[in-house]
């Protein structure tokens, strides 16, 4: 009787598959193995990130988020420009004005704006810190789209300022840049925080009317391109527009995209 139960064993043990061949067919399930983390790709150094950064920020400006500003800052300009004279008026010639207003055309300089961003990314750099470090990029970068943008205008439309020193009134440049500075800090960090630099950037344009350097439109155009740069730069990630060139027997087309 045990010899019959030992014969039967052995043949059901040998219709059953070999290791191999469990192995091969998948027969057992074995712990999968552990793959090695992909290493993060090491950060662009300073001067390729920032104009690898301006060209993305060059073409999220043409959006319709932009129009809307747009739209909004030429009806405020336009609404404003009968009274020009009158505004410029009213903010000359006081003591306490002199006094008050004397500091704005420093604060909204582009060397100090320049400064403050720079400070903050070293900040950020020097301590690893990568949200400070952020936050100060974007703001040399609208600290740079402003210059530009804002000087490019000036000698397009070549507007005369109020005291008659040069035909480049119009928009106002420490508008556009202090007001660039309130949005890229509103973007990052609320609005709760953004109000105090807002509040800088409606006093310095203040003071651009009390030194007669520029009118109330000229403001308020400089402070509509200002938010509008400072919402370009901190559209992070998500190019709007794109182009691609086409070529075929004798003719070259040139497709533009919106994403």
């Amino acid at each position: 009787m045990s010899s019959l139960v030992l014969a039967a064993f052995l043949a059901a043990l040998a219709q059953q598959p070999t290791l191999p061949d469990q192995l091969a067919h998948g027969g057992f399930q074995t712990a999968p193995q552990a793959q090695p983390a992909k290493e993060a790709p090491p950060p662009r150094a300073f001067v390729p990130a920032l104009l690898h950064n301006l060209v993305d920020d060059v073409k999220h400006i043409p959006r319709r988020n932009t129009l809307y500003w747009v739209a909004a800052g030429a009806a405020a300009t336009a609404a404003v420009h009968p009274a020009d004279k009158s505004l410029n008026a009213r903010l000359v010639g006081s003591d306490f004005a002199d006094s008050f207003f004397k500091p704005g055309h420093v604060i909204g300089g582009t060397p100090v704006q320049l400064a403050a961003s720079a400070v903050t990314y070293i900040v950020g750099a020097v301590n690893e810190q990568p949200r400070v470090r952020h936050l100060g990029m974007d703001l040399l970068e609208a600290q740079i789209l402003s210059e530009g943008i804002s000087q490019g205008i000036k000698r397009i439309v070549r507007r005369e300022r109020p005291d008659g020193s040069s035909g480049f009134g119009f928009p106002s440049g420490h508008a556009t840049i202090t007001m660039a500075s309130a949005t890229v800090l509103q973007q990052h960090l609320g609005w709760k925080a953004a109000v105090p630099t807002y509040a800088i950037a409606a006093y310095v344009s203040a003071s651009r009317l009390h030194d007669n350097r520029h009118f109330a439109s000229d403001v308020i155009g400089g402070a509509t391109a200002g938010i509008i740069i400072g919402r370009a730069v901190t559209w992070h990630g998500r190019n709007t527009w794109a182009m691609a060139p086409s070529f075929g027997p004798g003719a070259l087309a040139v497709y533009v995209t919106h994403k």
